[in-house]
């Protein structure tokens, strides 16, 4: 099977590739390496088991020649920073719903039957009660989460109109290696540069559910290979959910840190910035009814994650050291 994946050389889209190319599968990739890192790809390119394609999604044409001969599209590219939100909504306009407008479009245009979209928990919103499924409203709070509800509502369109089969995955915070935005490495980053202080953003009482890398990409083929559903909406995560206090003390305790004192900084009602959500946590009764259990709590994706991290930035700290 062609499988294309775009935003493949991003955090979970190269993971993806990592997975597809070690079960056989035919993979394109297409970036336009804003985010993304072709390092994270390139010996598959070099083995020949994946091939590349270097361009923005934002270009018809593009998608056009990254959709032909393709027999399933997951749909990963997109500006991942919903910070951005509250000063440059365009962003997240072109990057997220013109892409995939333009991702869809090729789709119809080519024939290919089959994708798999990344979504966001935050379509959700503020919820009334923290836990939330499917089912729940969708009020997102920043141009982010709107952005995602928008493509989902262009997909199912899509969907019905064009027979296109689509699985929406609704991703809790999927952390582990190669992420390099969030907290968990904004944490690493200001530790190592004054371990005694730590500022956070917000209250510290934001909670939220995250899933470690390798079970987001396990959820997300389950889903893809066993729903049964035409078009078909799930959520992805661990189940649980931790707080951004209990963030900091594992990531302070990961780098042999005694107790850094936190300053905190919140805006509105405790939240990090405008358009961030305080408390939310993704039931995944859908997803384990088809099979899917993870192995990983939030607060282990948590710890696994910051280790992880750790080495990695502090390896890319010193080879720049190095070069100068």
């Amino acid at each position: 099977m062609r499988v294309l994946v775009t935003g493949g050389a991003g955090f979970i889209g190269s993971h993806l590739v990592d997975r597809l190319v070690s079960e056989g599968f035919s993979v394109r990739v297409v970036d336009n390496l804003s985010s993304g890192r072709i390092d994270y790809i390139k010996r598959h390119i070099d083995l020949g088991r994946a091939e590349f394609v270097l361009g923005d999604l934002k270009d018809p044409s593009v998608a056009m020649r990254a959709a032909s001969n393709v027999d399933v599209v997951f749909h990963f590219a997109a500006n991942p920073e919903v910070r951005l939100s509250s000063t440059s909504p365009e962003v997240h306009f072109n990057e997220n719903i013109l892409a995939t407008f333009n991702v869809l479009e090729a789709m119809r245009k080519l024939g290919v039957g089959e994708l798999v979209f990344a979504s966001s928990s935050t379509v959700y919103g503020e919820p009334e009660d923290m836990l939330v499924d499917e089912s729940a409203p969708l009020r997102p709070v920043s141009v982010y989460g709107a952005s995602k509800a928008a493509c989902e509502a262009l997909i199912h369109a899509y969907s019905m109109l064009y027979g296109i089969r689509s699985v929406v995955l609704r991703y809790a915070n999927v952390v582990g290696p190669r992420l390099r935005h969030g907290v968990i490495y904004d944490f690493i980053n200001k530790l190592l540069s004054n371990p005694a202080e730590l500022e956070v953003l917000g209250d510290g009482k934001q909670a939220k559910s995250y899933i470690y890398i390798d079970d987001a990409v396990e959820a997300t083929l389950i889903a893809w290979r066993r729903s049964n559903a035409y078009y078909d909406v799930l959520n992805v995560g661990s189940g649980d959910y931790v707080s951004v206090d209990e963030i900091a003390d594992i990531v302070a305790d990961v780098m042999g840190i005694d107790r850094p004192v936190k300053r905190y900084r919140p805006v509105l009602h405790g939240v990090g910035w405008p358009g961030d959500v305080k408390r939310i946590a993704l039931k995944i009764d859908k997803l384990r009814g088809l099979g899917f259990t993870p192995r990983m709590s939030s607060r282990e994706a948590v710890r696994e994650t910051a280790r992880r991290l750790l080495e990695e930035i502090v390896s890319e700290k010193g080879e720049a050291v190095k070069h100068i």
